[in-house]
């Protein structure tokens, strides 16, 4: 009956149950139950192009067919996001706010001080930061790093953590529940959620390097005395 039930989500992907990432994470819930869709949430903080808009979903019409509880579902699936987030927290504490800095400096258009005004947004907003990211595409894995070399206070970066990932955890996870077999739609509408938001980032960065450009011709065009004089003004 087990078999019948993750061939019958397999098939509602439109993939052969042994097939891509639907097929690996039926297989995790088959072997594991819910704690093996906490495994693939896991993995999915570490390696984000692992979508959690499949995973989660996935998680809630299993659980709707009886095959772990909802609440089973719901406490692994948040499980797994903090292992995973605690994880790159370490990755970001290990590479230390040192060896960012040496590296930021030398890197072509990128200025210490740069480094300098994030740090002291992170000092300010970093919870905020935290709790939010993680129901945004690609940051819910990246702002685990930047906590961990600014040394975020573990308590408070696992309460921001726990609180953001069951918010996004429960709303997909439900959605898989209550949809049951036409549970890929919800692939659809965050398809959407992540393009525009990887679009955003592309811009902000094409801008940021479009501005650090300008100014950088523009200082090359006036004396030794004015680039001086203007050197620390620059963005």
């Amino acid at each position: 009956m087990i078999e019948t039930t993750y061939a019958m989500a397999s098939a509602a992907a439109g993939n052969e149950p042994s097939g891509g990432v639907t097929g690996w994470a039926t297989h995790l819930m088959e072997q594991l139950g819910a704690p093996g869709a906490g495994v693939a949430i896991a993995l999915e903080n570490l390696f984000p192009p692992l979508p959690s808009e499949v995973i989660l979903p996935l998680a809630g019409f299993t659980a709707a067919q009886g095959r772990m509880s909802l609440l089973a579902a719901l406490g692994w699936t948040t499980a797994g996001s903090v292992a995973g987030a605690l994880a790159l927290y370490g990755v970001g504490a290990l590479i230390g706010r040192d060896r960012i800095r040496a590296l930021a400096a030398r890197l072509p258009l990128v200025k210490l001080a740069d480094l300098d005004r994030t740090e002291a947004w992170f000092a300010r907003h970093g919870g905020k930061a935290v709790f939010f990211g993680r129901m945004i595409p690609i940051f819910r894995s990246l702002i685990s790093v930047p906590a961990g070399l600014e040394r975020m206070r573990l308590t408070a970066f696992l309460l921001y953590t726990t609180l953001g990932s069951l918010l996004w955890n429960t709303a997909f996870v439900l959605a898989g529940y209550w949809l049951g077999d036409n549970w890929t739609a919800v692939q659809d509408y965050v398809g959407v959620y992540s393009k525009a938001v990887v679009a955003l980032v592309a811009v902000a960065v094409l801008v940021f390097l479009a501005v650090r450009i300008v100014k950088a011709r523009g200082g090359r065009h006036r004396g030794p005395q004015t680039r001086e004089f203007e050197r620390d003004r620059i963005f």
